[in-house]
C-alpha cells in the first residue's frame, strides 16, 4: 500500500499519452490528452498488474451504527477492479444496462463556488462529490484547486499537494503548458455519469465514488471516463472530505459499457428520474 499512502497518485503519464494520444505539429504538441486514468500504475501495482484482478465493485460494506477509523480504513483500502487502458475510451454498450442511483441537486453555493445543500444521504455524498470534482476540473487552476481544498477538506485530509484532483490539474497545466490555469481558448467539461457507494460507517461518513465523462478541447477534441473516490464526511452541515488516508483508486472505465458494469459503476440519474437500485 505504500504507493498509495505515499500521496504520489495523479496521472500517469504514459497512460495520460496512450488515452488521448499527443498529436503533434512543427514540434507543437495540438492535443496533449488528459489522462484521467488516473491511478492506472498505482492500482496495477496494489493488484499484482491483472486485468481483471481485485474487487467487482460491488460488494459493498455498510454499517448502521458508526464504528470507528479502523473500519473506515479497512472499506478505503479494500482493493477495486483494475482494468486496462483501453478501459476508459469510447466503447460500445453492454448488452445490459447499469442499474441506475438517484443523485440529488445541490440547493445552495457553497465555499470556493462549489454547489452546496445536498442532502444528508449517501446518494447526498455523492452528489457533493461530483460537484467538487467538477469545479476542480473545469476550472483547471492551481489558484481555484488550493481555494476548494482549504474550504471543503477536514482537518485530517490529504493536504493538498497529496490531494488526487491537485495533482491531476498539475499535470494537466504542465504538460500543456499552460502554466498556472486553463488556456482561454482551451475548455473542460465534466458530466458525472456514474456512482457507487464503496462503504459507509453509521449516517455521517461513506467512502464515495463518481465516474465522469471528460471531454476535453485543445484544438481538438477527445474523451474518456474517469473514476474517483472520496472518503466524505457529514460535518457543520454539510459533506465535506473525511481525515484518513487516501481511498484505493477506483477503475476508470467508458460509462455503460461490459467492463464499466463489471467494475459496479450505476447509471447516474437526476432525482426527478427515478431509480431501479
Amino acid at each position: 500500500m505504500s504507493a498509495q499512502l505515499d500521496g504520489t497518485v495523479g496521472w500517469d503519464r504514459r497512460r495520460l499519452v496512450f488515452v488521448l494520444g499527443v498529436v503533434v505539429a512543427a514540434g507543437v504538441a495540438l492535443i496533449l490528452g488528459l489522462g484521467f486514468a488516473i491511478y492506472f500504475a498505482i492500482s496495477s501495482a496494489m493488484s499484482g498488474g491483472h486485468g481483471d484482478s481485485g474487487s467487482t465493485g460491488k460488494k459493498s460494506h455498510t454499517s448502521t451504527h458508526a464504528t470507528g477509523t479502523a473500519h473506515r480504513n479497512e472499506i478505503a483500502a479494500e482493493p477495486m477492479l483494475t482494468v486496462d487502458q483501453e478501459a476508459a475510451q469510447p466503447g460500445p454498450p453492454a448488452a445490459v444496462a447499469a442499474k441506475t442511483v438517484n443523485i440529488p441537486q445541490g440547493t445552495t453555493q457553497g465555499p470556493a463556488g462549489v454547489p452546496s445543500g445536498f442532502p444528508h444521504s449517501p446518494e447526498g455524498a455523492l452528489g457533493q462529490l461530483a460537484a467538487i470534482e467538477q469545479v476542480v476540473l473545469q476550472s483547471m487552476s492551481i489558484q481555484q484547486v488550493d481555494s476548494i481544498h482549504a474550504g471543503w477538506a477536514m482537518p485530517g485530509a490529504p493536504n493538498v499537494a497529496k490531494w488526487p484532483l491537485t495533482q491531476d490539474v498539475q499535470t494537466f497545466l504542465g504538460d500543456a503548458q499552460m502554466g498556472g490555469t486553463l488556456d482561454p481558448t482551451s475548455t473542460v467539461v465534466v458530466t458525472p455519469v456514474g456512482a457507487q457507494i464503496k462503504g459507509s460507517d453509521g449516517p455521517d461518513w461513506v467512502l464515495a465514488c463518481v465516474l465522469v465523462k471528460v471531454h476535453a478541447t485543445i484544438t481538438q477534441d477527445a474523451q474518456m471516463g474517469y473514476g474517483y473516490c472520496e472518503r466524505m464526511q457529514w460535518h457543520t452541515g454539510r459533506w465535506m472530505i473525511a481525515p484518513g488516508a487516501l481511498a484505493y483508486p477506483a477503475p476508470s472505465t467508458w460509462p455503460g459499457s461490459d467492463i464499466s458494469n463489471k467494475a459496479g459503476w450505476k447509471t447516474w440519474a437526476g432525482a426527478d428520474e427515478g431509480s431501479d437500485q
